[in-house]
């Protein structure tokens, strides 16, 4: 069954094609709740409620963009919205998904060899709210600014000037300190 056949059975309220589209798109969903999110359940959670506002909302699904792209998108505001409204912090990050070196926009941004990836995550997790979010929707997720500035409600040029100076914060956390020679 094509894409297209399947989202138009869901919009017809065809529970079957519902839930084909549901197995195709859980897993995929469930990990980029996860990025966001600590908990498990909590990333479950919020993965089953992105599915359900996705159902209600099928009819504004215009097919500009893909599928799994809009949804996505449902569910990045949804772990964002339960983050505010638990305030809690942001989480592990999948390293396969980690761009950290954007070369193509800024050459002196690199991080020393001996930089893990738990220092990444810990530095990201340091971050104030405000540029940890839209670093990692652009860093991490690969949205634009314009896509952050409507995810966020904030304006392109807010997008850029956090993701500047959360770069810029990010850097300063993992460079390297030592003090006689010895790293701390």
């Amino acid at each position: 069954m094509f894409q297209v056949d399947i989202i138009e059975q869901c919009k017809q309220n065809n529970r079957k094609a519902q839930l084909q589209l549901y197995n195709q798109y859980c897993h995929g969903m469930y990990i980029v709740a996860k990025r966001f999110l600590k908990d498990a359940n909590d990333a479950e959670d919020v993965v089953q409620e992105a599915f359900i506002k996705a159902f209600s909302k099928l009819n504004q699904y215009k097919a500009e963009v893909t599928f799994g792209a809009w949804l996505k998108r449902i569910v990045v505001n949804k772990s964002i919205d339960f983050l505010k409204s638990k305030k809690q912090e942001l989480v592990e990050l999948d390293a396969v998904h980690l761009k950290v070196v954007d070369t193509t926009e800024d050459d002196k941004w690199l991080v020393e060899d001996t930089i893990t990836l738990n220092d990444v995550k810990n530095a990201i997790n340091n971050l104030p709210d405000k540029y940890k979010y839209v670093v990692m929707l652009y860093l991490i997720d690969g949205y634009d600014h314009q896509e952050i500035s409507d995810i966020l409600n904030i304006s392109e040029v807010a997008s850029r000037t956090q993701l500047s100076r959360g770069k810029a914060k990010l850097q300063e956390l993992l460079t390297v300190k030592t003090y006689y020679g010895t790293r701390y």
